[in-house]
């Protein structure tokens, strides 16, 4: 039996993991329901994040806030040049789903390989926004990280809630998932929208890869293993759901961190793949349901 101490402590950093993974999931989300694509460059997104942000920060000698910010902004529109160079000339010759999801995932590798020419195979991370000592509830630690994983997450959670029902162009975008035909019929530019949930999905993985780059570190290939992760938190969590994909992710950090204390560190990718298998077979529809 672990220690308890250790047990917590463990489980603690699961759920800031998962918090991420939460993040990158609703990503896949927003993009799935504004056009069934399920865009596997999501990873590519927080990669550029965590890169971006180093880049000002530690090589242009920008503030955090300032680089972090930026970072976001280009990232974001780096998202709006994905579709409009690699979907939407498919989107336009009808090509099928399943073609433009491996023309996500070939965009995917591009920027991969762009990122190692530019930046180089060196890993490289973010000092802690907040440098003070953890705060101790007992004998466990929370570091300030992890508090910024956390406030930074429901905030965004909120932020995306209030968009996506209160204002013009999330009820379009949320118009867009139920019915496009429908959408279109009424006077919603649904290629707009297609941009749009690039935008803001890329957006979403870049605070991710900021966030989480303190805590560990980034370099040109962590894409592929975090768009896994946020793609299992989104099955998960009924994919197509935000606040699913959230909660799965929750769920998925939790698992990876109780399968290195029981287990092994080497164990955790298998952990994450039965919580995915354990879901198809008892519940595919994902702990919320997929979207409709």
């Amino acid at each position: 039996m672990p220690d308890p101490t250790f047990l917590a402590q463990a489980m603690i950093s699961g759920i800031g993991t998962g918090l991420i993974y939460g993040l990158i999931g609703i990503g896949f989300c927003v993009i799935y329901n504004a056009s069934g694509i399920v865009n596997f460059a999501q990873g590519a997104f927080v990669m550029l994040g965590g890169i971006v942000t180093y880049t000002f920060f530690a090589s242009l000698g920008w503030p955090m806030l300032a680089a972090a910010a930026a970072a976001t902004v280009l990232v974001a529109l780096s998202g709006v040049v994905l579709e409009r160079v690699v979907v939407r000339p498919l989107w336009d010759r009808k090509a099928t789903i399943f073609v433009m999801i491996l023309a996500t995932l070939a965009a995917q590798i591009v920027v991969e390989r762009a990122a190692l020419i530019l930046v180089g195979d060196q890993p490289k991370s973010l000092p802690v926004f907040t440098d003070l000592p953890p705060l101790r509830v007992g004998t466990v630690a929370i570091s300030y990280q992890l508090i910024w994983i956390v406030v930074a997450s429901l905030l965004i959670i909120a932020a995306l809630g209030i968009f996506f029902k209160s204002t013009k162009v999330g009820k379009a975008m949320r118009a867009c998932a139920i019915n496009r035909e429908a959408a279109m019929l009424q006077g919603i530019p649904v290629s707009r929208m297609l941009a749009l949930s690039f935008a803001l999905s890329a957006g979403l993985g870049a605070i991710a890869g900021i966030l989480i780059t303190p805590t560990q570190y980034t370099a040109f290939n962590v894409g592929v293993p975090f768009a896994i992760s946020g793609f299992i938190a989104a099955i998960v969590g009924g994919f197509g759901k935000p606040f699913g994909a959230f909660l799965g992710g929750i769920a998925l950090g939790l698992a990876q961190a109780l399968a290195v204390v029981f287990l092994d560190a080497g164990l955790k990718n298998v952990a994450a793949l039965t919580v995915l298998l354990l879901f198809l077979f008892i519940r595919p529809g994902g702990i919320l349901g997929a979207a409709k």
